[in-house]
């Protein structure tokens, strides 16, 4: 029934009733507009709906006359300055506040009977549709509904410049307000001339209001109100552009990205809402406010894109920082390819003793999560121990220097002789060289090292490091005819996760100055004094990024198939170092009769797949992100994907050896 009424436009105009209760009023406007939308597939259709609506209320006196005391009351009753100061914007100048009414609006229904235009534009233009429609109206049906609307025309233009005026007074307010917000203030460089732009504002626009609303108008004088207006929000914008310049010593956070985008955008829409001041075609512009509304209403609906565009700069930064760590993880030559072989070996050395305290703690027998949790503790403690005695995990190395690749393709749309192209295909070959010496260093030597404490386990206690029936269930939980890959992949998302936990650890470091307070709090120097303090503070600053880390990925491979289990997701992760120290114990537990069976070689056969997920996944992960942050087209991707696929073809070699 209710359809049929919208699409019957004299019962629409005979409902029309300016006095009634302000819910009523409201659902017409929100009929009117549902009315003029139609199917939503056709912009001159809308058009001509609208166009229809004014050649009927052109033709009836009696309904001209409803619909102009229907706009005085509306105008009456509902205050617009919302809508164009603050419609758009977060409530709170905090990012988790403008999740939470992200949500709300989006769980719970709104309701018209409201006097804030902000809240019922929302309900009367839902789509994007109607951004396009209105867009598209001509200068002179702008005037035809202008005329309609108002019985008193210069009335209702003093009353819209005062609302543009009170909107622009709000909007200044909040950039001002923003702005001198310690977080923000105390960031901005104290040597810029633009530092104390916020402290002049009012004074600019209570100029602007006189300049504009004097009875006898100098043009002149309004003039250079709007353009000291102009210069003062750009001098806003350039102090606000110097935090962004410090964010790599000083740190950065979701929250303090989202108040720099909110102070942007607050500038940008002081503008808009001069430009609009000062437009000899109000009608039309006001029209192409409403259409710009539509279009924030929409993109102020996702969360999705919230959490998006306030972690990409954070996210940068992370990439920057690890780019920094992984630039170690890259050999160019011989000698450094043979450390890296080396220091993998280390690693692999080290990860015979995961292996042994990892089957320790299952041979306790505790509960899931416990069992989970001390091995998690037994993971996080060798991978520690790795980092402070300079070796390598092979796996750590795809998200750390995936960073370092993307930092390279800075400005590559630019490249027009392809040199920087070919400089970084010259750094692919480094890295995945690197990465395959890591791997075997750590394969090759894990297996010796698992097969030496084995024996001095059997020597001390007369029997294998572990039982036969658990040697049986690693090969039948590692054999590639399992889900073993299914569970590699996962791994490297874990392993990319860690490294993302690792910046942001890094940048909450430096972001809450834990270093300085490190070396110079009153309590620590006196508890560590002053030397040791500053040597602790130095050993952090070094390490934190990697604690973070290896205790992070050391309580994931332990807690996530516990926590999965207890869901009865089972998910497990093979990571190719600790798979085959596994391995490796339970072909020593089984004996070499054990190389009889194919189940075996099923699981060594699944060992190099492991490290290849383990290594792709995390690195494309890595790689991704860091594209993203540093704003790599699609097009240059495929440039880049041609490059690396002509190298492959003509020397491949150089792929896994340094020339």
């Amino acid at each position: 029934m209710v359809r049929l009424v919208l699409k019957d436009l004299p019962a629409l105009l005979k409902a029309l009733d300016p006095q009634a209760s302000l819910a009523d009023r409201h659902v017409w406007l929100i009929r009117l507009f549902e009315w003029i939308r139609g199917d939503q597939t056709s912009v001159p259709a809308a058009l001509a709906r609208v166009q229809a609506f004014i050649d009927a209320v052109q033709s009836d006196a009696e309904l001209q006359s409803r619909l102009q005391t229907w706009w005085e009351t509306l105008l009456q009753t509902v205050d617009v300055t919302p809508l164009l100061a603050d419609f758009g914007f977060a409530p709170r100048t905090a990012f988790v506040s403008e999740l939470a009414e992200r949500l709300r609006r989006k769980l719970l229904p709104g309701t018209p009977e409201t006097q804030n235009a902000a809240e019922l534009f929302a309900l009367v233009t839902p789509t994007r549709f109607d951004a396009q429609w209105l867009s598209a109206l001509e200068e002179s049906q702008a005037d035809q509904l202008t005329a309609l609307l108002s019985a008193n025309p210069e009335r209702d233009a003093r009353r819209w410049h005062h609302s543009l005026m009170d909107a622009i007074t709000y909007c200044t307010a909040q950039v001002r307000a923003t702005g001198f917000a310690p977080e923000l203030r105390l960031r901005m460089r104290r040597d810029s001339p633009h530092v104390r732009a916020f402290h002049a504002l009012p004074a600019d626009v209570q100029a602007l209001y006189s300049a504009f609303f004097q009875r006898e108008r100098d043009d002149a004088a309004l003039q250079a109100a709007v353009q000291q207006y102009r210069e003062r929000l750009d001098a806003c914008r350039q102090a606000v552009n110097s935090i962004y310049a410090h964010v790599e010593e000083n740190g950065i956070s979701v929250g303090m990205v989202f108040r720099l985008r909110q102070l942007r955008a607050r500038i940008l829409r002081d503008r808009e809402l001069l430009d609009a001041l000062l437009s000899p075609k109000p009608a039309l512009m006001a029209l192409k406010l409403l259409a710009r509304r539509v279009i924030i209403a929409q993109d102020s609906k996702s969360i999705g894109a919230l959490i998006s565009a306030n972690s990409s700069l954070l996210s940068a930064k992370m990439a920057e920082r690890s780019a920094e760590t992984g630039e170690h993880y890259i050999t160019r030559n011989r000698g450094e390819y043979r450390d890296m072989l080396a220091h993998a070996m280390g690693g692999g050395a080290v990860t015979a003793l995961t292996t042994l305290l990892k089957f320790m703690v299952a041979g306790i027998g505790l509960s899931a999560f416990w069992n989970g949790f001390w091995s998690g503790v037994a993971y996080a403690a060798t991978f520690i121990l790795i980092q402070l005695l300079h070796f390598t995990l092979a796996t750590k190395q795809p998200a750390l220097t995936a960073p370092v690749m993307a930092a390279r393709l800075k400005d590559i749309d630019a490249d027009n002789s392809g040199e920087k192209l070919a400089q970084f295909v010259d750094e692919v070959t480094h890295l995945v060289r690197s990465q395959i010496a890591a791997v075997m260093g750590n394969v090759f030597m894990v297996v010796p090292a698992v097969l030496l404490i084995n024996a001095v386990v059997e020597l001390a206690l007369d029997r294998p490091m572990i039982s036969v029936e658990s040697a049986q269930y690693v090969l039948k939980s590692l054999t590639l005819l399992g889900p073993t890959l299914l569970w590699a992949g996962l791994t490297g998302v874990v392993l990319f996760i860690s490294s993302l936990i690792a910046g942001w650890a890094e940048n909450g470091f430096v972001l809450h100055r834990l270093d300085s307070a490190l070396r110079h709090n009153p309590r620590l120097t006196a508890v560590l004094g002053t030397r040791r303090a500053a040597r602790w503070s130095a050993f952090m600053r070094e390490h934190i990024s990697g604690f973070a880390s290896n205790i992070s990925l050391g309580f994931m491979l332990g807690l996530i198939p516990a926590f999965a289990g207890f869901f009865g997701l089972g998910l497990e992760l093979r990571h190719v170092t600790l798979s085959t120290g596994q391995l490796a114990a339970a072909g020593a537990a089984l004996g070499l009769e054990a190389f009889q069976y194919a189940a075996i070689w099923w699981c060594i056969a699944a060992i190099p797949l492991i490290g290849a997920l383990n290594l792709g996944v995390s690195f494309y992960c890595a790689f991704r992100l860091a594209l993203q942050a540093n704003n790599v087209s699609r097009v240059d991707r495929a440039r880049i994907g041609a490059a690396i696929r002509a190298r492959w073809r003509s020397h491949p070699r150089s792929f896994f050896v340094p020339d």
